[in-house]
This record gives structure tokens, C-alpha cells and sequence, in this order.
């Protein structure tokens, strides 16, 4: 995974949204020497059995597994829309981090909050480069955005590309783990108990999924991307055959 990217930014409407869908990419990213940032619109809550500290808490063990930053916002869980001062907000941050390349929520989804946390990111990264704006930092465009995939619909869309992730998924598996508050809905439905039956069913999960996009591409495991713009390449020496 070398190449000019130094900084990347992954934006998820909450907590765990961005661990799901591309911590194996995260933890290859830092692995490889790149600065990661996550940043999550709201703090995921209120949910059955977590609360804002709990969430919280658990959030920042992920980023610690995974040896990213991370910074919360403090917009509202479950009642997200794409509105001028969030989009705002992301893009200060955005000013003030300047990555090479976003990641966003993928376009289409059941989730309103994941629908307009792909659209405030789009935005976001338009407003970074505008002048005459009250925003910190300094004019500052993002030269790529692609989006990951965190959807509640049961489609299975054609990726513009997957990354290999055979090397990470064990660090991705254990960056979700952090997030026990938001097993037990899953939990119940598959009648898993004790932690060592919580911990089998979320491996098992997303060991399948993973495994069905690196069978796509001859790997272990692998995560999808996609992009609103052509991908260009340097040369052909990181494609997998």
C-alpha cells in the first residue's frame, strides 16, 4: 500500500462505522506509515445498552488498536441531515487535517444518518477549498474521496475496487470486539450467551463477509471501495492477479 498517500480521513456517521466497513484498510494504512484520522459525526448514541461514556470508551480502545486518531463531534445520533453548519464543521476538519484522500459512507442506504454523512462529506470536501468562508485552517481541496461500504440494505453493488486485507482482519476483528454495547441485539438473535459465543459470532461475521470480496479478487479477505471518479494508476505493480 505504498504510494503519495500520507494522510487519509475516514469519516463515519458513528462510532464503529468505519471499523466495520474498512478497519482492515485502516490498520494496512498505519501499518504502512500513513496518518489515519477517524471522525465520527455523532457519538452513536443513544442504543439500548450503551451510553455516551460507554461508547465512548469504547471507541478510543478501537482507535488504539487500530493507532489512529480519532475526534467525535457532537451532532445527533438517528437524527442526522445534511445541513449547512455540519457540513461546516467536517469541513474544518478537514482544512485543518488535509488528507490526501476521505473515505465516506457509501451513497445508498436504509440508514438516513449514513445517508447524510455521505452527503455532508461530499460537501465537506467542496467547502474546503472555498474562499470568504468562516471555516479554520486554510483553503484546502481533498484530491480524492471514495466510499466504503456500511450498508443496512441487502444489495451487493460492484466495487470499483477491493483492498487486501488478509494480513489485518485479525486487528479489524479485535477493534469491533471493543464495541460490546452494540452486540446484544445480534446476540440474542443467534442466542449467543457467554463472551466467548458474542466473540465467535461477531468473527464469524465478518470473516464471511470479508471473505466473500477476497474470493472476488483471490485473496483471504479483502474490503470494497468506490469511487464517484475515474482512479487512475501510476503503474500496474500493486494489482493483484
Amino acid at each position: 500500500m505504498k504510494s503519495g498517500i500520507k494522510k487519509v480521513l475516514a469519516i463515519g456517521a458513528h462510532p464503529d462505522d468505519v471499523e466495520f466497513s474498512m478497519g482492515g484498510t485502516v490498520k494496512m494504512l498505519t501499518e504502512s506509515g500513513c496518518e489515519v484520522m477517524i471522525l465520527d459525526i455523532t457519538d452513536g448514541e443513544p442504543t439500548p445498552h450503551g451510553s455516551p461514556e460507554i461508547r465512548k470508551s469504547e471507541s478510543q480502545k478501537a482507535a488504539k488498536i487500530l493507532n489512529v486518531q480519532r475526534k467525535t463531534l457532537e451532532f445527533d445520533n438517528r437524527f442526522l441531515m445534511d445541513e449547512i453548519h455540519i457540513r461546516k464543521s467536517i469541513a474544518g476538519e478537514i482544512r485543518l487535517f488535509k488528507p490526501d484522500v476521505i473515505f465516506a459512507h457509501y451513497p445508498m442506504d436504509a440508514h438516513p444518518d449514513h445517508l447524510a454523512a455521505s452527503s455532508l462529506s461530499m460537501a465537506a470536501r467542496f467547502y474546503g477549498k472555498l474562499s470568504y468562508i468562516d471555516l479554520p485552517g486554510e483553503r484546502y481541496f481533498t484530491p480524492r474521496i471514495f466510499y466504503f461500504f456500511s450498508v443496512h440494505l441487502r444489495i451487493s453493488p460492484q466495487p470499483d475496487f477491493c483492498l487486501d486485507i488478509s494480513p489485518a482482519i485479525e486487528t479489524k476483528i479485535q477493534a469491533l470486539l471493543c464495541y460490546e454495547s452494540q452486540f446484544h441485539e445480534l446476540s440474542r438473535k443467534l442466542s449467543a450467551e457467554t463472551n466467548e459465543q458474542k466473540e465467535d459470532m461477531v468473527r464469524s461475521f465478518i470473516t464471511t463477509q470479508n471473505r466473500y470480496w477476497g474470493n472476488r479478487i483471490g485473496t483471504a479477505f479483502a474490503e470494497p471501495f468506490f469511487s464517484p471518479e475515474i482512479i487512475g494508476f501510476a503503474n500496474l505493480k500493486g494489482l493483484i492477479l
